[in-house]
């Protein structure tokens, strides 16, 4: 690593320009080819996706999206001659509209069950060709809200009316402008505040434009820039915070600049690349899952944290020669050409003294610390996997607002109807749906069921059945898993006929329920990841199953926020992010990962200048608690840098990024404070020696991976002779 650092050192124009370079050229890439975002399949092997497949291999249709104008009127009913004329109109204009390929009108003797009992909500179902420009489909939505009055209501829903929130730039701004402050505040030195920005941004930037390209090679998911971009300013930012603190202390120490750079990359640079290739390994875990949503935000997340480590070994080096002594502070330049050294704090800080308190009281610290955790993951056993809809939308939304609509007029399930497939090749077996059809209407929970006419022929039949319940109750989920388990299995038995529940709904509570059951065994791989890393970086046995344990503990610390906020729905609505729901199926094996990796992060900080202490003196007292004051402060100032990142991320109006925030920025919080600089300490002090143990064969047996970099003075035997404790920091 010193011999990279040195290389950029010396040819830091170079460097600088080859980023600039790549960045370009990308964009140019980009500008040449754009972009390819698309959605992969979320599972492949259940019932719903057989319902899916059977239904397009018996359908010849060729028609594209479809969506939901809703209308209602306040007072009289939608079927008095001006709600009536008004509405006629103005689907006849649709109809006539360029890309639209249908209109079912409720103002039809075949649309009369799209007006709701009372008369007072109607929709119509506007089909549009496969190939539909979206000004096309904006000119149908103005055609559709024109004749809206103070007396009658028109709101639009349905995919093809579906409003994805964009990017908020300002959102994004806010975090790094965050950032910065804190930073400048915390060092008063401007370089210090802009250098790990500078860093980050230009490590996402291309990283950004690299994940556009690969889209055409690979699936991903057009929310995976936003997600990158969240986990890359994040650990962009720390990772060069980490180097430029420790270049800063080389400095002050009376290194050259040159020299501190090595050092610095040698050191804090081997921490950073240990944790970046932590935090990849994670999120590349996620591929075992098979899970094509996930595989695409995991590679691209990736892809993001491999260019930011590589910004902060290589174009980092550079900067910090260009810019010299000017990364310290005017005071602190000013103590260094007066000939003043500062190789240890004159006196004590606040994260010295903290260090000291927690090692002078490490049961009772431990002991509130865990508690504290507890509480803070105890929502996470009520955790709820599923997709939020239209009925999560903020109230000032017009899909919002045909959901509520459509529920008021035709009950909460008809927003999400269970679509079943029906493969009945004989006449007995169409005889047998019938019959279904009448059991269904009988079941518990079921509003309504009727079947499409047969038509000549036609071998697969559609069953639509409407819960009384909204698609994303729990009731709604038990309803699709009573039917398939009680329900249509005595239906099919004696005949050919196969059943299988298929929509939008069921597909949702199919996806959840995958990856519900995989959750567990993908926390359980991780955390075994984990212990493996540390291993192999620490020499030793009970400091990785100590960190193992506390990383999922910080997990469920992220899940339990997410619980709160937007399954419970505390908060959610000042946040503009619409009431509260089920949790989005993926978002927690991504916090998995993402989170796993950026606790191993805080952990390898904190562990490695412990070993670096413990390899120098062999006491593990001091080497706990020096390690804690030394690193206590920059692991706290990312941890903050983080939080604001995160948390700007949930004010971007994307509710599922804003799941990713919340989770992310209250965990890494949380993880920093009390578990990096109370709850481990605390253990490492009880621990005592055997923190560093090792067995002799599997010493031997493991790579030697020095993560710290080489101690100043010869490592110490493995079990030394423990010295009596100085007292204080200043020995």
């Amino acid at each position: 690593m010193s011999s990279l650092a040195r290389w950029c050192h010396r040819h830091r124009l170079a460097v600088v320009l080859v980023w600039v370079g790549l960045l370009v050229a990308l964009g140019g890439g980009v500008g040449a080819a754009g972009s390819a975002f698309g959605n992969s399949p979320t599972s492949q092997d259940t019932d719903s996706a057989r319902a899916t497949a059977l239904l397009q291999r018996a359908s010849n249709s060729a028609a594209g999206k479809s969506g939901r104008v809703v209308w209602q009127v306040k007072g009289g009913t939608v079927t008095e001659p001006a709600a009536e004329r008004a509405m006629t109109d103005a689907l006849h204009r649709i109809a006539d509209a360029p890309g639209v390929a249908a209109v079912s009108s409720p103002y039809t003797p075949e649309g009369k069950t799209q007006v709701s009992k009372d008369g007072r909500t109607a929709y119509a179902t506007v089909s549009f060709a496969r190939e539909v420009a979206d000004a096309q489909v904006d000119h149908v939505k103005e055609l559709a809200t024109a004749p809206e009055t103070g007396s009658l209501r028109v709101a639009l829903n349905g995919q093809a009316f579906t409003v994805n929130p964009e990017p908020n730039a300002v959102a994004d701004a806010m975090g790094i402008i965050l950032a910065f402050l804190v930073l400048l505040f915390v060092f008063r030195a401007v370089w210090v505040a802009a250098l790990p920005i500078i860093t980050a941004i230009i490590g996402v930037g291309t990283s950004a434009v690299a994940v556009m390209l690969l889209s055409h090679a690979i699936t991903l998911s057009s929310t995976t820039l936003t997600l990158g971009s969240l986990i890359g300013l994040g650990v962009g930012i720390d990772y060069a915070l980490f180097i430029v603190n420790r270049h800063r202390a080389n400095l002050m120490a009376g290194m050259g600049t040159a020299e501190s750079v090595a050092k610095s990359l040698n050191t804090s640079g081997r921490a950073v690349v240990f944790a970046g290739l932590t935090v990849v390994v994670a999120l590349l875990g996620m591929l075992t899952l098979n899970v094509g949503i996930i595989n695409g935000m995991a590679i691209g997340a990736a892809v993001t944290v491999v260019l930011t480590v590589l910004a902060a070994i290589t174009l980092l080096p550079a900067l910090l020669g260009m810019i010299g002594p000017r990364v310290l502070s005017k005071k602190e330049r000013r103590e260094l050409s007066g000939g003043t050294r500062r190789t240890s704090p004159s006196r004590p800080g606040p994260w010295a003294r903290w260090a000291e308190r927690v090692q002078s009281r490490p049961k009772a610290l431990g002991l509130v610390a865990l508690a504290v955790l507890t509480a803070l993951a105890f929502p996470t056993l009520s955790l709820r996997l599923g997709a939020s809809d239209d009925g999560n939308l903020p109230t000032t939304s017009t899909n919002r607002q045909a959901y509520d609509m459509i529920a008021d007029g035709f009950g909460p399930g008809f927003n999400g109807p269970l679509v079943l497939a029906v493969q009945a090749p004989t006449a007995a077996d169409k005889a047998a749906e019938a019959k279904l059809v009448t059991d269904l209407k009988q079941v518990e929970g079921v509003a309504s069921a009727s079947a499409a006419p047969w038509k000549e022929g036609q071998t697969v039949g559609v069953v639509s059945v409407v819960p009384t319940t909204s698609p994303q109750s729990a009731a709604t989920s038990d309803l699709i898993h009573h039917l398939r388990d009680r329900v249509i299995p005595p239906a099919e038995r004696g005949t050919s006929m196969k059943v299988y529940i298929g929509g939008v709904t069921a597909s949702n509570d199919d996806f959840a329920s995958t990856l519900m059951t995989k959750l567990p065994v993908f926390v359980l791989v991780i955390a075994a990841l984990g212990f493996l890393l540390l291993t192999i970086a620490f020499r030793s046995l009970l400091i990785p199953a100590v960190g193992a344990v506390l990383n999922i503990l910080s997990i469920g610390v992220a899940f339990g926020a997410i619980v709160v906020v937007f399954q419970y729905g505390f908060g959610s609505p000042l946040l503009g992010l619409g009431s509260g729901g089920p949790i989005e199926s993926f978002v927690p094996i991504l916090v998995v990962g993402i989170m796993f990796g950026l606790s191993m992060d805080y952990q390898v900080f904190l562990v490695s200048r412990m070993r670096e202490e413990w390899a120098r003196t062999g006491d593990n007292r001091r080497a706990v608690r020096v390690g804690q004051a030394e690193t206590g402060k920059v692991i706290a100032v990312a941890a903050t840098i983080m939080f604001c990142v995160f948390g700007s991320f949930v004010f971007g109006g994307m509710r599922v990024i804003a799941e990713f925030g919340v989770s992310l920025a209250v965990a890494v919080a949380v993880d920093a404070l009390l578990i990096r600089m109370c709850l481990v300490p605390a253990l490492m002090h009880l621990c005592g020696n055997a923190n560093w143990w090792l067995p002799r064969s599997l010493d031997k047996a493991l790579p030697n991976v020095s993560v710290e970099g080489p101690a100043d003075e010869p490592a110490v035997p493995r079990h030394p002779v423990r010295e009596p404790q100085p007292a204080g920091l200043a020995d």
